[in-house]
């Protein structure tokens, strides 16, 4: 996959925090949403357990999305 900084790492801490938040929500929310598909659903699957952790990694990855919008804008207005 394309990094979202071709070339270089981004030097802001904030921004490699976000980046992290945001891809370990993503893996996270592949997880869960693989435990609830039928095919891969066992009778002990607690849906509601599944559907809460998905709505949690939701979430997290708009929280992350929205503070690298505040620090992209931030630094672009500087």
């Amino acid at each position: 996959p394309t990094p979202p900084f071709p070339s270089q790492k981004p030097k802001s801490e904030l921004v490699r925090t976000s980046l992290r938040l945001l891809t370990s929500s993503a893996y996270r929310l592949q997880s869960e949403c693989k435990k609830a598909l039928p095919v891969e659903s066992c009778p002990s699957t607690d849906i509601q357990l599944v559907t809460q952790q998905v709505i949690q990694c939701a979430y997290d990855i708009a929280k992350a999305a929205k503070q690298l919008v505040t620090i992209t804008t931030k630094e672009n207005n500087n």
